[in-house]
This record gives structure tokens, C-alpha cells and sequence, in this order.
């Protein structure tokens, strides 16, 4: 059973608060110097489905994630878990694309490896969040797709999906090759092995641009969002004390000012 399994780069989630930075008129996040990406949480899972797949029916897992050259890692973190190989998808045209856009760059790699049974991604980017490259990946890709995967069991060129809903969850079967996009409840992800960490340190993941995957530039400028503004919350908070000379009289006082926010 060969599978694919899309990774994105993210920042680092447990950098410090007062790290994190944007540019407010170039609408992007900042990366914070000396802190590198890491693989976003919930296409770790993805990789996860995919080694659970590949201890039960053998096969292949090919790892692809497109982003700067510190892509390397997120693949090499992959295939430490038990994935293969991998590519990274690099080239100045794909810098800043929407959702379509990144799932275009993805379908033209896909469709280069070839031979898939499975296409896995997670179900959401965990900076963005945006939850849509894995449906636009398999419109692109002419096959079906599944969504929010907790369990995926294959048999027979058939998968069957357990995915979350708002009240439970339901059990789904569709045939090979399809995407799936795969939820955290899927459960905690495999630490890397450490044989597998000391093979893939010096490991060189290929590079892949616009031309080697045959992704045309100008179908990747035509976004279909935009961002019109972005900025870091800003939370303020006042505190009032209240006192009293007696601890009856401040709590009288306290009920007044409470009455008054209501």
C-alpha cells in the first residue's frame, strides 16, 4: 500500500508570546530568528495514519511539504517516524499562495510520484487553520475524499473511515486511491525511532521547483483569497480595588460595582 502524505512547515507553537511578530503591512508572520519550523500538529497525525497503514499491509509512504529549504526537516522528522522518502517543493512562485494555490503545487507533485493508493493530509494547517487544501487536493486529483479521519482500515482496495461529527462520529468506505484528511482524535503520534534519527541526519531530500512538477506560474497567481489585514490581539485588562472599613461595608461596595456591569 503506497501512501502520500502532505506536510506543512509551521512555527514553532511553544516559542514564547512576546516572540512572535508580524508585518503588519506585508500581512505575514515574522519567523523568529533562530527558532526553526516544525511539522504541524495535526499532519504529524497524518504521518501517524499513514505508519499504522504501513505496519499492517507493508507499502511505501512518500512525504512531500512545500516551503523554504527548512522543509527538509519537516520531511526528515516524517520519515524518523517510519515514512521512506520525501521531496520538498521549493521555488519562489510558490511563496504567499492561498489554499488553492498550495493544493495545485501539492496535485502536480502527487501526480508526478504517481502509484498512490492513498493521498493523507491533516485536517487543518495548525497556523491558519483553514481546513480546505485536502478537499481542493482531491477535486484537483479527480478522487474522492473523506474528512476529519479518528481510524482508517484498508482491505481490498476499499478504506473505511471512522471521522468525527458534531454528535459522534460515522464510518465511511470509499476506494482507492482517495484523500483523507486525518484528525488529532486519531490519537498521539509515534516518537522517532532512534536508528531511524541517526539515518536520516545526513539524509538529502530532493528539491523540487515550479518546472520539475510541471506547476505553471501563471495558474498560481490567479488566488482565490486574499487577506486584507492581520494583526496580533491586543488584551488589556483593568483592575479596580475595593475596600471598606469594615469587610461588610467592602462587601457592599463590591455588590454596587457588580450591579453596575450588568
Amino acid at each position: 500500500m503506497n501512501t502520500i502524505v502532505c506536510a506543512k512547515q509551521v512555527p514553532d507553537p511553544e516559542i514564547p508570546p512576546a516572540r512572535f511578530k508580524i508585518d503588519p503591512e506585508a500581512k505575514r508572520v515574522i519567523p523568529p530568528p533562530g527558532v526553526p519550523p516544525v511539522i504541524s500538529v495535526y499532519d504529524e497525525r497524518a504521518v501517524e495514519a499513514a505508519c499504522r497503514l504501513k505496519d499492517k499491509h507493508s507499502g511505501k509512504i512518500t512525504v512531500i511539504s512545500m516551503g523554504s529549504e527548512k522543509a527538509a526537516d519537516v520531511v526528515k522528522h516524517a520519515i524518523s517516524m517510519g515514512a521512506d522518502d520525501g521531496f520538498v517543493l521549493q521555488d519562489p512562485t510558490f511563496e504567499g499562495l492561498d489554499s488553492f494555490g498550495t493544493a495545485h503545487v501539492l496535485a502536480r507533485a502527487i501526480q508526478k510520484i504517481g502509484g498512490y493508493d492513498l493521498v493523507l493530509c491533516g485536517r487543518q494547517a495548525a497556523d491558519w487553520g483553514a481546513g480546505q487544501v485536502g478537499s481542493i487536493l482531491a477535486e484537483l486529483l479527480d478522487i474522492p475524499v473523506v474528512t476529519f479521519a479518528c481510524d482508517i482500515q484498508a482491505e481490498d482496495r476499499t478504506l473505511r473511515v471512522k471521522r468525527i461529527v458534531n454528535d459522534g462520529f460515522e464510518i465511511l468506505e470509499a476506494p482507492m486511491p482517495s484523500v483523507v484528511t486525518v484528525s488529532s482524535e486519531i490519537g498521539l503520534p509515534r516518537l522517532p525511532a532512534g536508528v531511524r534519527l541517526m539515518m536520516v541526519r545526513k539524509k538529502q531530500i530532493p528539491i523540487w521547483n515550479a518546472q520539475d512538477i510541471g506547476a505553471e506560474p501563471s495558474e498560481l497567481a490567479e488566488a482565490h483569497t486574499e487577506i486584507i489585514g492581520l494583526s496580533v490581539p491586543r488584551r488589556e485588562t483593568e483592575c479596580e480595588i475595593v475596600t471598606g472599613d469594615t469587610p461588610g461595608e467592602a462587601a457592599a461596595h463590591l455588590a454596587s460595582e457588580l450591579v453596575k456591569l450588568l
